[in-house]
């Protein structure tokens, strides 16, 4: 252990750096005005041996013009649910400059209604994207057969 009389050098501590590189123009990224959109472009995201295998989480982030940014996969659980660290996604969000975000996990059952616990992470990710100003646009609960969108239901 270091003696405690030891100076701190303040060039010892770690640089932070954030940035974000986009690889594709901003003209030719899927634009998604719709939650159909959102269920065909989150579709091609879905990997088809897990969909109905374990419950994944994943965030679509956006731009201000509605641009996807990206799909970040936030966690992956079991055949009932997965655990959502709500600072992961908005770390992805701020990290990617995002304007808003769009939410979806799967049900492996093909079960599209969602459960009380879907409702409550929903309000939770919404109240605090609404402190960043990044707002939760939707939240789809996507299977191989359907979607069921939080917004287009009115519990948004």
């Amino acid at each position: 252990m270091e003696t405690l009389g030891r100076k701190i050098d303040l060039f010892e501590v770690a640089e932070i750096k954030l940035s974000y590189s986009g690889k594709v123009k901003a003209s030719q990224r899927p634009k998604v005005t719709c939650s159909r959109q959102v269920f065909e472009v989150f579709s091609q995201a879905w990997s088809e041996d897990r969909i109905e295998f374990v419950e994944d989480f994943k965030v679509m982030l956006l731009s201000r013009a509605n641009r996807v940014l990206g799909i970040v996969n936030i966690s992956s659980g079991g055949t009932a649910g997965t655990v959502v660290d709500v600072k992961l996604v908005l770390a992805a969000a701020l990290k990617a400059n995002s304007s808003s975000m769009i939410l979806a996990h799967n049900h492996p059952s093909g079960n599209l209604m969602p459960s009380e616990q879907d409702r409550r992470l929903t309000s939770r990710l919404k109240d605090a994207g609404k402190i960043l100003d990044i707002p939760v646009l939707d939240h789809l609960i996507v299977t191989t057969e359907g979607y069921f969108s939080f917004a287009d239901e009115g519990e948004l």
